[in-house]
């Protein structure tokens, strides 16, 4: 190779099968003798199921079987550990939340199942839900992820009776509800006692492990498949009780069974980022220096499950700040359990902590990116251990720079554009990154084409794309003589892709093996036998990784313009820049960062989940109603990638970048809006009644 292609922009391998739509996800697939099934969901948030009059339903055209607790095969529902969700089976009569299911009907036509669904008359024992935080049974939690729910460090206490200069704020972010272009899907079929399930999931061992565990049959005797995901940003991380459902329906009908979940229905069962209340403590020296951080979180779950969102991980592990206190409380109610959405904890925390580092900056009267830099922390705060690598002051530089932040008048309500009230805001992101174990098979053949087989998946993030320019850079072959195959569990095993682990994970595996193979070249003077070579190997992380703390890192930069008749907020520029450590294709990588950014001026300006109060029923569970940004609504977005590789991470020297850009994204935004209006918002999403005074 003339260039080197590691880091490259190159296309995406998929891209073309993508926007023709040749490439096939999940319910694009179709089974001889397949038949549909449609999930009928609960129309109450509390009680019991009192009835079901399923016969109209039943005698409807098409019609096979209407799925219901009396009916429905009994299988265990049971976590499989701490980190799965209870599932709801239809094996019993409870109801703890909107949308839960209830029946499923079974036709020959997605059309007539749907048609049946709707006949599927419930009567209900209805009891009064509850919805609000402020209202639920509070509890600490046992852990959070192996943590304990309150942590301290230092005399936080001591340090903020002496500290010159305190703020003690609110800041609450509203439940928000993943909404993928793909909804969730699954067709399942039974040979025998043998289940093929595909599934769009982000974890098919996961997928496989728990369906082995709710039917009770040996793992090795489910095939899951996942060819490709559109999209998923934590929603498709656990296995939810639509896939065993349609196994169920399988069964039950002795035909193969597609279920597609609605968009409508993606407000039930598959789980949320939960609404947060953070009360956010600071202390600092009149000079900016932060002597103490509290930070107590206040978040939703469900009746009978747990979720904890860690939004306090972003204010622990970011600035230098010896006394440190943080608890994570509970509260049960009526709803689905919450689970993992792009940059779970740091994307919620960091709204709250860079808010309140934004409010210090003025009570102090010190820029806030110089606030930032004055409280810079060269080792993890909390671990004491050094970074892998930290390039955060490249990150504010390029960023302030690009975005032109030396030049912007600190005085509130001071700039305008015409009539329009204009702001600067900025922010840190910041995003820990993970790396489990994995396996890959790597062939060579005779004529030096290279196959690499892992089961991960394919979410939008390039995966046959990225992986093999890794393995073309070690090998010394172009890329596109290395092909990927992924996406079921007949293949080497793979973690779950979600927790920005993937490209360290998969990654280093793929470097691991791809440096075996070169050897086996070098021994056979380059040229590979008749046969090939195979190579295949489990890489798991060496003790003296957990040595170094490994985070992403970023800085955002907004800009706004404020209506200030009528209340309403238009971003008009935005810069970030970000450490990734190693980038293995720069293309795929500025679209995760600028996705990520999309999604925090989501989260600032638009998405908030609404229940009824009486009923405990979400009202907004469509995608009218439910906001998202449009394009119109996004500005040109300008993306900074800083170069640099991280060796000490992992073999792949990459960080984790799928989620660093969410996280301080929205706080970016917030901030700005205060600079333009002097108004400050600590209540997402900012939207005109909380601007016009």
């Amino acid at each position: 190779m003339s260039q080197p292609v590691l880091g490259a922009p190159l296309d995406r391998v998929e891209g073309p099968g993508k926007v023709t739509g040749r490439i096939a996800y999940t319910a694009d697939n179709d089974i001889p003798g397949m038949v549909h099934a449609v999930v009928v969901e609960s129309t109450i948030a509390n009680g019991r199921i009192a009835a079901i009059d399923e016969s109209a339903a039943r005698s409807a055209p098409g019609v096979i079987a209407i799925m219901t607790p009396r009916n429905a095969p009994r299988v265990d529902a049971r976590k499989v550990d701490a980190n799965d969700s209870l599932l709801f089976l239809l094996q019993g009569d409870a109801v703890e939340f909107d949308r839960q299911p209830v029946a499923v009907a079974i036709a020959e036509t997605f059309e007539q199942a749907t048609y049946a669904a709707r006949l599927v008359r419930v009567r209900y024992d209805v009891r009064p839900p509850t919805t609000a935080l402020a209202s639920g049974e509070r509890f600490l939690p046992d852990q959070i992820f192996g943590k304990p729910a309150q942590h301290k460090r230092g005399m936080p206490e001591d340090a903020f009776a002496r500290a010159a200069v305190t703020l003690k704020q609110t800041y609450r972010t509203p439940t928000e509800h993943h909404n993928p272009m793909e909804t969730h899907a699954t067709i399942a079929q039974w040979t025998g006692d043998r289940l093929t399930i595909y599934d769009a999931t982000q974890w098919v061992f996961g997928v496989q492990h728990r369906l082995a565990a709710t039917f009770g049959i040996d793992p090795k005797a489910i095939r899951v498949v996942a060819p490709f995901v559109g999209g998923a940003f934590g929603c498709k991380g656990q296995t939810w009780s639509h896939v065993p459902l349609a196994a169920m329906a399988a069964r039950l009908a002795g035909r193969p069974v597609k279920l597609v979940v609605t968009r409508p229905q993606m407000f039930g069962w598959v789980g949320h980022r939960p609404q947060t209340e953070q009360v956010v403590g600071l202390g600092a020296a009149r000079d900016g220096t932060l002597a103490a951080v509290t930070h107590d979180v206040l978040s939703e779950t469900s009746m009978s499950d747990e979720f904890v969102e860690p939004s306090v991980v972003f204010s622990r592990d970011l600035y230098a700040v010896p006394n440190y206190a943080m608890s994570d409380t509970l509260s049960r109610l009526n709803i689905s359990k919450p689970t993992y959405q792009r940059g779970p904890g740091e994307s919620t925390g960091s709204f709250a902590m860079e808010s309140a580092m934004d409010e210090l900056s003025y009570a102090l009267g010190i820029d806030p990116l110089e606030l930032r830099l004055r409280n810079y922390s060269a080792n993890d705060p909390d671990s004491g251990k050094p970074y892998s690598s930290k390039r955060l002051r490249e990150c504010y530089a390029a960023a302030a720079a690009q975005f032109g932040w030396s030049a912007r008048n600190p005085k509130v309500r001071s700039t305008s554009r015409g009539r329009m009230l204009v702001g600067s805001g900025m922010a840190t992101a910041s995003r820990a990154t993970h790396r489990s174990p994995c396996t890959v098979r790597m062939r060579m053949n005779a004529d030096g084409n290279v196959l690499v087989q892992c089961g991960t998946i394919e979410q939008g993030t390039g995966t046959p794309t990225v992986y093999p320019q890794l393995a073309a850079e070690i090998l010394e072959i172009p890329p596109e003589r290395v092909r990927f195959e992924f996406g079921n569990t007949d293949l080497p095993a793979a973690p779950i892709a979600a927790g920005s682990q993937t490209s360290g994970s998969v990654g280093s595996a793929v470097v691991v093996a791809a440096r075996r193979m070169r050897e086996l070249l070098v021994s056979h003077d380059g040229k590979p036998p008749a046969d090939g070579f195979e190579v295949e190997l489990e890489d798991s992380p060496p003790p003296e990784e957990a040595e170094h703390a490994t985070q992403a890192f970023g800085a955002h930069f907004a800009e706004v313009e404020v209506d200030p008749d009528l209340g309403t907020v238009r971003v008009t520029r935005f810069v970030g820049a970000f450490d990734g450590g190693r980038i293995l294709n720069a293309k795929t990588a500025r679209s995760q960062m600028l996705g990520g950014i999309v999604w925090g001026i989501s989260m600032a300006l638009f998405e908030d989940t609404r229940y009824d109060a009486r009923s405990g029923r979400i009202m907004n569970a469509n995608l009218s109603e439910y906001l998202v940004p449009t394009n119109a609504d996004i500005p040109d977005v300008e993306v900074i990638l800083i170069a640099g590789d991280d060796p000490f991470a992992n073999p792949a020297g990459a960080k984790g970048i799928g989620e660093v850009g969410i996280c301080g994204s929205a706080a970016a935004v917030a901030n700005a809006v205060y600079h333009a209006t002097g108004i400050r918002i600590r209540d997402l999403p900012i939207t005109p009644d909380k601007l016009i005074r």
